[in-house]
């Protein structure tokens, strides 16, 4: 239980999802998420993209850290928005003409909230809107990347030494976190800074945290040296998070971490987990039941601040298909099983059997019942 909560209102960049999975940051304090990466973290980067982008358009202040991947890369890569759906005009009333039926303007009176919904839902729509989209086949452009103020932290650029034996936090993680804390504090996203200007939100993009490329060896040994590192890192960012006008989305390469006690640990730390399993490369890729999507995924924690429990989703059965648009997040609905045989009687075998029923009774007298 944490006594001072401050409540900061972001979208996460991906409208359907924020409305129906919960790891939206609408109504939550200082949060952030983790991702669960997919094998071959394609899908995890798109959704690290939509979070960054969104923080574009609502111009937040970004802060993104990588290792194999320059951050400026990163960022020229981000979706690009469909301003004609940001600002949507609301037409004038007009004025009801007398030979005009009732029923026109009145329609769906009673159920008004199925007025504007499909007959057949699969996505996750929402009768609010909340959140931008973006057009995934064409990147951001410039002037409008340009305009939010960004943070670079690129391991490869910062000098580190080789960590001590006795510590229990590797000096590539201390160097982000040090990067990380000068940033809030320095740029005034620090609640405890005078209000002196308007304050703005920051938005933190960690990207394959865990991963051997930071030096961490959780995934090349079943006994790792650097077994409490990431862990106490995640501390850290924790703590720094719930004191600062930030939120945070870390993507970490599960499917290389053999430690399921270690990934218990890290789920309990974060606000909200989800863990994307892509079919690529496995056995469901070709298994006809999942050929309209791309992958599976499973929400593995959701935030309980401000609340005695949890909210939890209406559907965890979800799927997740890169359109060539859009990354859209539906419903999993699997196809009935229609087998290849029919196993309803037809017509033509009724009356083949009553022939041969008719065609045995007939030796019989006056008996109903057939002799053998």
């Amino acid at each position: 239980m944490y006594s001072y909560i401050l409540h900061v209102p972001a979208e996460a960049g991906h409208p359907p999802s924020e409305m129906q999975l919960a790891w939206q940051l609408e109504y939550l304090g200082i949060q952030w998420d983790r991702s669960e990466e997919d094998r071959y973290d394609s899908y995890a980067r798109m959704i690290l993209k939509y979070f960054l982008a969104e923080g574009v358009v609502c111009r937040h202040e970004l802060f993104v850290a990588a290792v194999q991947d320059n951050p400026v890369d990163i960022l020229q890569e981000l979706p690009d928005p469909i301003l004609d759906d940001i600002a949507i005009h609301k037409p004038v009333e007009q004025p009801r003409l007398s030979c005009e039926p009732q029923d026109s303007f009145d329609a769906m009176k009673i159920a008004w909230r199925y007025q504007n919904l499909p007959k057949v839902q699969s996505a996750l729509a929402s009768s609010s809107r909340f959140g931008h989209y973006y057009d995934v086949s064409k990147t951001m452009e410039p002037e409008i990347r340009q305009a939010a103020k960004c943070h670079h932290f690129y391991l490869p650029e910062y000098p580190t030494q080789s960590s001590p034996a006795q510590s229990s936090m590797l000096e590539s993680y201390s160097v982000l976190l040090k990067s990380l804390e000068e940033v809030i504090h320095r740029e005034g996203f620090d609640v405890a800074a005078p209000m002196s200007k308007s304050r703005n939100i920051l938005r933190i993009g960690l990207h394959s945290l865990g991963s051997a490329l930071w030096g961490d060896d959780l995934c090349c040994h079943d006994n790792p040296r650097h077994g409490h590192a990431l862990t106490t890192f995640f501390y850290g960012l924790r703590a720094l998070l719930r004191s600062s006008l930030a939120v945070a989305v870390v993507t970490v390469p599960s499917h290389l971490i053999p430690n399921r006690a270690l990934m218990g640990s890290l789920t309990r730390l974060c606000d909200n987990v989800i863990a994307l399993e892509s079919f690529k490369g496995s056995e469901r890729e070709t298994n006809p039941l999942y050929k309209d999507y791309h992958g599976l995924l499973h929400v593995r924690q959701v935030p309980h601040l401000n609340c005695l429990a949890s909210q939890l989703p209406d559907h965890k059965d979800l799927a997740f298909k890169l359109k060539r648009k859009q990354f859209s997040i539906e419903r999993l609905h699997l196809p009935p099983d229609l087998s290849e045989t029919v196993s309803r009687v037809s017509r033509g075998e009724l009356a083949g059997a009553a022939m041969v029923a008719s065609a045995c009774g007939s030796g019989t007298s006056g008996n109903k019942h057939l002799d053998f």
